[in-house]
Formats: structure tokens, C-alpha cells, sequence
């Protein structure tokens, strides 16, 4: 029956993409990205899972009378790292999946 054996050939690609994919998301958990905001005053690191790591606030820009701003500059900071870390997974996925800007798959 040739239709299975391309069904077969299909589906052996389709679980050595998957453990391409899984390896590569791995190695994107080790990569950082960095985002700043307010000049620097407040730094957003995050990993190529977009996972947010690691936030560093400067003692100047915080001020009890003006939370807002220092709510403002954190989400700034925040929204650019994510968004960092989802150019760089795309870069970095786009070798495995043929350049497909394939949906975000939970766990992938």
C-alpha cells in the first residue's frame, strides 16, 4: 500500500521536527535578550522562552509620589523583552520549521 508509506514518511518528519523543536526550545531557555526603558534606568531580561528572569530598578527613578512613571517604565521594558524574545525564537526556529510562522504552540 504506497499511500501509507508516505503517511509514514510524514509522520517519522513530523516527530523529528517535534524533537528538533524541543531541543531548540532548550537551548533558547539559555539565550537572554535585554530591554531597557526611562534611559536604562530600568532593565528587563528575558530568556528566548520569553519567560522574564531578571529586573534591575535604578534608585533614581523610584519615587513614592510617582509610581505610575515606574509602572510605565517597568511595562515598557517588559513589553520589549517579550518582544525580543519572540523575534529571537522565530530566528531561530525559522531553520527548523522552513520559515512557517507556525502558532504558538504551548510547550514548544
Amino acid at each position: 500500500m504506497k499511500g501509507f508509506g508516505n503517511i509514514n514518511d510524514i509522520m517519522k518528519k513530523a516527530q523529528k521536527m517535534q524533537e528538533e523543536l524541543e531541543e531548540k526550545r532548550k537551548e533558547l531557555a539559555k539565550k537572554k535578550v535585554e530591554a531597557t526603558s526611562g534611559g536604562g534606568m530600568v532593565k528587563v531580561i528575558a530568556n528566548g522562552n520569553e519567560d522574564i528572569v531578571d529586573i534591575k530598578i535604578e534608585k533614581e527613578v523610584v519615587d513614592p509620589e510617582d509610581t505610575e512613571m515606574l509602572e510605565d517604565l517597568i511595562l515598557a521594558a517588559v513589553n520589549n523583552a517579550k518582544d525580543k524574545a519572540k523575534e529571537l525564537t522565530k530566528e531561530e526556529m525559522g531553520d527548523i520549521t522552513g520559515g512557517l510562522d507556525l502558532p504558538n504552540i504551548p510547550g514548544l
